[in-house]
C-alpha cells in the first residue's frame, strides 16, 4: 500500500510548477485526474517533440495521471467540473491570475460545500500583494528572485539549465499538500495553500541574500566555480578534459597540496593559507592547479583526489547522464508506457522499503474522458452528446 492510495486530486494544470507537483502525489499512489483543453490540452505538449515526438516537458511530468478534456466555459463542462470537485481530496491549479475564481473554483467559494477539500493554487507572486496579477514564467522569477544576478559568468548573467522557480515552486505545492493531508487527517478540516514562485525560489536564495546582508557586497558571478570558497570548481587537465572538485576547510586544503598537488608548501604560503586569502588570490592560485594539472591525465588528477579525500567529479553531459554507472548499479532506471510507446523513465529520489512507487503510463490528450464520465453517471449517448457540442 502507498502512502497516498486512496487520494484523488483534481488539478487544473499547465507547464511545469502543478504538474510536477501533483506528479510526485501521483507516484505515492494518489489518483491524479488532469483536465485539459479540448484539441489542445495542457501547452507543454507542444514545447517540443523530442522523446520520439512526444515533448520532453511533457513526459518527465505527466505520468501516472488520467487525462479528461473539457471546455470549462462550456454549461455542461461546468456541471462536470463540479462533480469531479465533489470527488476530490485536492485540488490543484495553476491558471493565470484570477483565472480559478472566475471560474468559481476558489478555496473561499468551495468550502462552504467542501469543507474538507485541500485546494492548492500557484502563482508568480501569490494571492495579493501588487505583483499579483503579474504574469510569471520561469526566466522572470529567477530574475525577480535575483538568481539572474548570481548565476552566469562574470561578464554576464545566466538563465540556470533547468526551470528552477517551477520546480521551487512544485516542490513547495508538494509538501504543502502533504502537510495539508495530515493536518486534515487529524482535524477534518481542509486547508487552502497559497504558493508563490518567488516566495518558492526566494528560499533556495536566503544563502546569497544574507552574504549581501546590510548592503554588502553579493556574491559574484563566478560560472561554474564557487563565488566565496576557492578551489572549488573547474579546473583543465593534460588530455583536454575537465575536472571539477571542491575543497571545503583547511583540513582538506592541506591534503589537496600534499597529496594532490604534491607541493605541501603552497598549503603555507601567506596567499593561501586561509579560504579568504585563496579566494582573494583566485588567479594565481589557478595557475598553480592547472600548471600540474596540465601534465597529469584525467584519470591521474582523479585518482589523486579520491586519494586524499578530496570532492571530484567529472563533467558530465547528457548522453553521458543517461548512461551513468551509479544509476545503472542502484537500478534506478523503469520503463513507462505512453502513447509513442516504452519510455525510460528514473524512478523518485529516495528508496523506501515499505512501498513501491507508482509508474504508470503517460496519458494521450483525452484519454480518460470516457470513462471517468462513465464514474459519474454518463452513459454512451450522453458522452457523445457531450463531444458533439463541444463540451469535452
Amino acid at each position: 500500500m502507498r502512502p497516498l492510495d486512496g487520494i484523488t486530486v483534481l488539478t487544473l494544470e499547465h507547464a511545469v510548477a502543478a504538474p510536477f507537483a501533483t506528479r510526485q502525489l501521483a507516484d505515492l499512489g494518489a489518483r491524479v485526474i488532469k483536465i485539459e483543453r479540448p484539441g489542445v490540452g495542457d501547452f507543454a505538449r507542444a514545447y517540443d517533440s523530442r522523446v520520439d515526438g512526444m515533448a520532453s516537458y511533457f513526459v518527465w511530468i505527466n505520468r501516472s495521471k488520467e487525462s479528461i478534456t473539457l471546455d470549462l466555459k462550456h454549461p455542461e463542462a461546468a456541471k462536470i467540473l463540479r462533480q469531479l470537485v465533489g470527488q476530490a481530496d485536492v485540488l490543484v491549479q495553476n491558471l493565470g491570475p484570477g483565472a480559478a475564481a472566475r471560474l468559481g473554483l476558489s478555496a473561499q467559494a468551495l468550502r462552504p460545500e467542501h469543507p474538507g477539500l485541500i485546494v492548492c493554487d500557484i502563482s508568480g507572486y501569490g494571492k495579493d500583494g501588487p505583483y499579483r496579477d503579474k504574469k510569471a514564467y520561469d526566466i522572470l522569477i529567477q530574475a525577480e528572485a535575483g538568481l539572474l544576478s548570481v548565476t552566469g559568468s562574470p561578464e554576464a548573467p545566466s538563465r540556470a539549465g533547468v526551470s528552477a522557480a517551477d520546480i521551487a515552486a512544485g516542490m513547495y505545492a508538494y509538501t504543502n499538500i502533504l502537510a495539508a493531508l495530515i493536518q486534515r487527517g487529524r482535524t477534518g478540516r481542509g486547508s487552502h495553500i497559497d504558493i508563490s514562485m518567488l516566495e518558492a525560489l526566494g528560499e533556495w536564495m536566503s544563502n546569497p541574500m544574507y552574504y549581501a546582508y546590510k548592503g554588502a557586497t553579493p556574491p559574484p558571478r563566478a560560472a561554474s566555480s564557487h563565488p566565496t570558497i576557492y578551489p572549488y570548481g573547474p579546473f583543465a587537465t593534460g588530455d583536454g578534459k575537465t575536472v571539477l572538485l571542491g575543497v571545503q576547510n583547511e583540513r582538506e586544503w592541506a591534503a589537496f597540496c600534499k597529496e594532490v598537488l604534491q607541493r605541501p608548501e603552497v598549503a603555507v604560503d601567506e596567499r593561501f593559507d586561509s579560504n579568504v586569502k585563496r579566494n582573494g588570490h583566485r588567479e594565481a592560485l589557478k595557475a598553480i592547479i592547472e600548471d600540474i594539472f596540465g601534465a597529469l591525465a584525467t584519470e591521474e588528477v582523479i585518482r589523486r583526489l579520491d586519494h586524499a579525500g578530496i570532492g571530484n567529479a567529472g563533467m558530465n553531459d547528457m548522453h553521458a547522464f543517461w548512461s551513468h554507472p551509479q544509476l545503472q548499479a542502484r537500478d534506478r532506471w523503469r520503463s513507462v508506457e505512453s502513447p509513442v510507446g516504452e519510455l525510460p523513465m528514473l524512478l523518485p529520489p529516495g528508496v523506501n522499503d515499505s512501498y513501491d512507487y507508482r509508474i504508470d503510463p503517460i496519458p494521450a490528450l483525452g484519454q480518460h474522458t470516457d470513462a471517468i464520465l462513465r464514474e459519474l453517471g454518463y452513459g454512451n449517448n450522453d458522452i457523445e452528446r457531450l463531444r458533439e457540442a463541444g463540451a469535452v
